[in-house]
This record gives structure tokens, sequence and C-alpha cells, in this order.
């Protein structure tokens, strides 16, 4: 593929709901540019985007692909990414590179929340909006049903650009507005034919183009009111200031399966959407933290984003990164913003799906990926040394799914944490740790279909088996009343023995694990002995008397005690330390503490009702209610730990995808007797 100016580049990302059919769009796309030799299909595994091989196990999009393509002089730079909300990570990243989000919405299901979600994530970074309602060649198909929710959706803005003309539930051609022709597909064969009698349908769409078109600039409003027709070439012009500024977003259709009006789209894209050169003049920060902008110029010093990274077993990383400004080839050497190490890029390639090819170099407002980059990861800024900038990076959406993981064949729990750790190079959504309490590695994600992906790609990628289960809960045990013991230790063997005699008061105390004091009097035990009594009562602390859980807010004082001048010694007091401790626990009144943290849900108003009802049930209490963005209303709530495990497949299936959280840990609590029962049981039973 050659090399193309700022100007002449695209960046799109492909969005929308999932089975709206965004990979069958990009694939329609590419075949008629000639980019790839068959028109693939994700039903039979072989399209260019979804590759990955979980992607055609599942016939559904996981991760971003990049394709480009050339159409008359431009280079089309595609970014397909997955339409389900498990992998919205990829949505992140897409929109993080492109300049226009294309979203492509189902002619029969309409407008749906994935339809919502890209266009919040093309308004949050300001990118161009167009529309593609897909599937037209289906019977049950409704282009003017789905227009009119498009408008309703997402206001005057949406604008017609090319329509269809039904025919016994079917389209028989497709009416282009800016051009005002027809074209009709007949095998396989795209024909003009003249304009169909769509009676006021027509004119009505028609004049809303014109005023769309009135209010791009005095000059034009002026000639429309005064009563002067348009010609194309005006209402092309027109149109496209629109989308580029924002205030039109045009709407195209056809089917991506037969490739009916793709080739409208293709046209439109390029003489509508912005380059990436209309995109320029991306604001940095430079060291002092003062902006800079930066131009889409070839020779100005190179800057770039890692917008996506993937990491394979056996070719090493590779980094996906668009060049902002300069450009980028085989020995540049780039500075790491985040680490401040220096990469030299050995050499740069274009991907097209799987498919990576060599090329001279990267320009401004392209496209590229670089492989074996060893410090960089998904977000990083690589700039040129003489000039040190930080761009943005890209904001993912917090897990909110967390599982335990655990490797079938004992003693691979390395390997299970070093194929997550490479996962999670390549999908940052994912998050892992290992609970120094429960010993369990934990694996936190988007969903149920986002961690299944993860556990089968740990096989086939790193030839290690998992299984998933619910997390432990770290609960606590604590006392509710003092207590005075004796703990006594003696034993007699040739030679010295062993003794060691404490009377050891606890009480109940505020402090985060235990409080020790003595207040021996008369030298009953020797102040030497005393360290062996706080370690026999801090070694047994790590489990309380109910289920073996930590024990917190515990005050023991050492108060009295007796010793024998040869057989005492630190072990033997440490001994009758952890003796008073195993007798005085039980009737000193424990409790156990469950942990409970602070949920923040945002939800449509439509949902509050079912989702209070659910913290209800869940045992939690509703603290308040804060308006949110997008008309949302923001829940805050306590709830214990125990019973949030789930929380995240509840409020997806409540809201339809449109609610989410954040649970964060706030204190301990006592646990009502029924859960305390039923924990204590389970401990008993392990």
């Amino acid at each position: 593929m050659k090399q193309y100016s700022a100007k002449n580049i695209f960046n799109i990302a492909i969005a929308g709901h999932s089975g709206s059919g965004k990979t069958s769009l990009a694939e329609a796309m590419l075949f008629l540019c000639g980019g790839s030799d068959r028109l693939g299909k994700v039903s039979d595994g072989n399209t260019v985007c979804d590759f990955d091989a979980e992607e055609i196990k599942r016939k559904t999009s996981v991760q971003t692909c990049v394709a480009p393509l050339e159409w008359k002089g431009k280079k089309i730079n595609l970014l397909d990414s997955p339409g389900l909300f498990d992998f919205e990570g990829g949505l992140c990243e897409a929109s993080r590179a492109a300049d226009t989000v294309l979203i492509t919405v189902s002619g029969k299901g309409g407008v749906a929340v994935g339809t919502e979600k890209a266009v919040k994530a093309a308004d949050k970074r300001g990118l161009t909006k167009v529309f593609f309602v897909n599937g037209l060649c289906d019977e049950s198909a409704r282009f003017y049903r789905v227009f009119e929710s498009l408008k309703a959706s997402f206001g005057p803005s949406v604008c017609p650009v090319v329509v269809p003309y039904i025919v016994d539930g079917k389209a028989d051609c497709y009416v282009n507005l800016l051009e005002y022709k027809a074209y009709k597909y007949v095998d396989g064969k795209i024909n003009v034919v003249p304009i169909p009698d769509m009676g006021d349908r027509l004119e009505g769409l028609r004049t809303a183009i014109c005023e769309a078109v009135a209010e791009t600039s005095d000059e034009m409003f002026e000639k429309y009111f005064s009563g002067e027709e348009f010609t194309p070439e005006e209402i092309i012009v027109g149109v496209s200031q629109g989308v580029k500024n924002g205030s039109i977003s045009p709407v195209f259709c056809g089917d991506a399966l037969l490739t009916y009006g793709v080739e409208q789209l293709l046209n439109g894209l390029i003489w509508l959407a912005p380059s990436a050169a209309d995109k320029a003049g991306e604001l940095a920060m430079d060291l002092d933290g003062e902006p800079v902008e930066l131009t889409a110029n070839d020779e100005a010093a190179a800057a770039a984003i890692v917008f996506k990274t993937i990491a394979d077993p056996f070719v090493g990383k590779l980094s996906y990164f668009k060049v902002i400004s300069g450009k980028i080839g085989p020995d540049t050497q780039l500075v790491n913003m985040r680490t401040g190490s220096t990469e030299k890029v050995s050499k740069v390639m274009t991907a097209k799906g799987k498919k990576l090819e060599d090329a001279p170099y990267i320009g401004a407002g392209d496209i590229g990926a670089a492989a074996k980059l060893s410090t960089a990861n998904t977000g990083d800024t690589l700039c040129s040394p003489v000039r040190k900038v930080m761009l943005d990076g890209v904001e993912y959406p917090e897990p909110s799914l967390s599982m335990a993981v655990a490797p079938k064949n004992k003693g691979e729990e390395d390997k299970v944490a070093q194929g997550i750790g490479k996962l999670s190079e390549e999908d940052p959504t994912i998050k892992f740790e290992t609970n120094n309490e429960t010993h369990q590695m934990i694996i936190s994600g988007m969903g149920e279909q986002h961690l299944d992906v993860v556990v089968s790609k740990l096989k086939s990628k790193f030839g290690v088996d998992v299984v998933l289960s619910k997390p432990k809960v770290a609960y606590r045990e604590t006392i509710r009343k003092s207590v005075k013991v004796q703990g006594r230790y003696k034993k007699q063997t040739g030679g010295h023995g062993q003794f060691g005699d404490v009377w050891i008061e606890f009480s109940p105390s505020d402090c985060e694990t235990m409080e020790f004091e003595e207040k021996v009097v008369g030298g009953a035990v020797p102040k030497g002995f005393f360290p062996a009594v706080e370690k026999g009562l801090r070694d047994s602390i790590a489990k309380g008397p109910l289920a073996g859980y930590p024990v917190v807010g515990l005050k023991a004082t050492l108060v009295d005690g007796s010793y024998h001048p040869v057989d005492s010694s630190e072990m033997s007091f440490k001994t009758a330390a952890s003796l008073a401790y195993k007798d005085g626990m039980p009737k000193a009144g424990p409790v156990l503490l469950e942990p409970v943290g602070t949920l923040k849900a945002v939800v449509p108003s439509d949902n509050m009702g079912d989702i209070m009802g659910e913290i209800t049930k869940r045992r939690g209490r509703v603290m308040g209610m804060n308006p949110a963005e997008d008309g949302m209303q923001e829940i805050e709530a306590e709830a214990p730990q125990a019973e949030m495990s789930d929380f995240s497949t509840f409020i997806r299936q409540a809201t339809q995808g449109r609610g989410y959280f954040t649970f964060r840990f706030e204190r301990y609590e006592e646990a009502p007797q029924q859960v305390a029962q039923k924990v204590i049981a389970d401990a008993a039973d392990n």
C-alpha cells in the first residue's frame, strides 16, 4: 500500500450494537475496494477482521481490528470494534485512534444500547458520527421507522443522505439525496435509474438536507431562503462542513452482506468525513505541564499514541499506534513518556487483520504497528527525544466481575499468573491480583463472556487449564466481652523441662489488629519474656475461634503469671500465651465481621425501583440518589461484599446494559446471625 498524506487519510471506527453488522460492513468495504479477494462472512469464520481463534469460534468480535483500504485516491483505516458489552475496551481503543465513528444500526432492531454507547464514545472524544442502517434486504427491516428513532434518540443533527425505495417490503433501489440519483442493484451490478416516485416523503427528506446546508454559512442561508436551488456540489460541500463541525450526523443505508449501498457509503465517507489533517491539532502536554498543539506534519518531531497491544507467545508483543505528528520509520529513536526509557523501532508495518506488511514509514495521521517494543503499553506516548510531550491515553471502564482463578494442575500457578499478565497487556480491562488473606488468585473483567474468553486464551496461547470459582470473602472476627484467663504450659522431659504461666485479660478494642499491654507487678513474669507472650498472641490471632478468620479489635493485657528459674523459656511463654488465647476467646463473646463496601450504581431513571429493591434484597442500605449524566441517576448505597459477586450480571440484565457501578471496600461490620452461622458451618466442613 502506498504512502498517503494526512489530508488523504480517514480513520474510521466501526461501532454499534452486537449483531448490527459491523464486521460484515467492514468486509463489504474491503471487498469492494479490492482490499480482499473474497467477501467473507462472520458465519463462515473467514472475514479479515474477525481473525482471532476466539472470534471465529464465537462468531463475534472480541477485540478491535485494524484494516486499511484504498478508495479513489484516499486511504481509509477501518477500526472494527466489538459490540458485546464485555469487550467495551475495544471501543475505547478504536475511538482513541479514530477521527470518525461509523455507527451500524440494525434495520430490524433499530436503536439499541450499543448504538447509544457508540454515540457516547464519539461524543466523549468529539468525533464525527456517521450512521449506516444495515440489513435492508430483510423483509422485516423498516428503514423509516429506524430513521425516526435515530432522530428521536439523537436529535435534529441526524440527517438522511441515502434512503431506500421500498417495494414489497424490500429496498428496490437506494436514493442518494446528495447527488439526487437512484442506484439499483441487479445481478451484482450497480445501475443508475430514474428517481422513483416517493411522494411527499422524498421531498421532505430533501428539504431536511437543504435546511441543514443552509445553516452552514450566511451565503448558503441567503441563497436557500431566497428560493434558489442548491447545486449537488453545494449540497455535498455544505453537508461535509456540517459533518466536520458536528452539526450534522449523516445517515446511509444498505445491506452489508450483499454489499448494497456500501459503494455510496465509501463515497460519502471521503466526501463528508474529516480527514486526519482536518482533525489535526491535538493538544499534548510538555514537561512543564504546558499545552502543546501538534500538527499532522510529516516533517515535525514525532509523537504517537499506542492505542492497542497484542501479546502473542510466539511473535511477541505487537504495538498498534497512531502517529499524531511527524513520522515513524525503521531505526527511529523514541522516548516512552511513561517510563522515560528509549525505544528503538526496528521496523514499522501496516496491519490488515492478521496480515502485517512492512512499510517505509508511518506518517502523520496514519496508523501502523511495531513489534517488540519492550516497554510500550497501551495508552503510552512515544515521542521524539527533541520534543517530549504527553498525549491523552486510552480511558477504559472499570472491571465489574471478579472470580477466583486456579490451575487444574497443581504447580502451574506461575503459568497462570504469567499468562494473565500477558493477556492484560493486550486488554487492560483485565485486572489480576493475589489475595494474601484468602490465598486466591483473583481475576477481574467486564463480565462472564469476557472471563470465559480469558480462560480459553490461557489454554490456547499459554497451555494452562484453569477453573473459575466464586471468590472467598475475607471475613474477620472480634470479641464483645472481657475475660481473664490463665495459660499454663508445663512439660517435663529428661534434663530441663518447659514451664510458662500467664494470666491474660482479653477485651474489645478499636485497634485494627491487636493491642498488647502488660501490667505485671512484682516480677511474676520477667520482662525478658514479655516479647514471647506478645509473639504467641500475635501468631494466634491469625485464626479466630469461630471460623478461623483473623481477629481484629482485640486488646490483650498480661496481668500476672509465674515462672521457673530453670525450666522457663521464650518458647514456653509463647506456648502459654497461645493456650490462654484458645481458652479465653470462646468465652469473650466472639462475633463474625463481614466486609462492607460503598456501592455507586448509575442506572436509567426507569430502573431505579428495581435496582434499589435488589440492593435491599442483598442486605444493602440505600444512602441517597443523585442526578448523573445523560439523564441517568446515581444510587449510593452500602452493601456486604459477600452479596455483590454477581451484581454485575443483575444490573446489566435489568438495564439492558445501560447501567454500571463501582464497589469499594469501606469497613467491617458484624454479620447477621444467620450469615455468621453459615460461614462458621462452611468453615467447619472445609
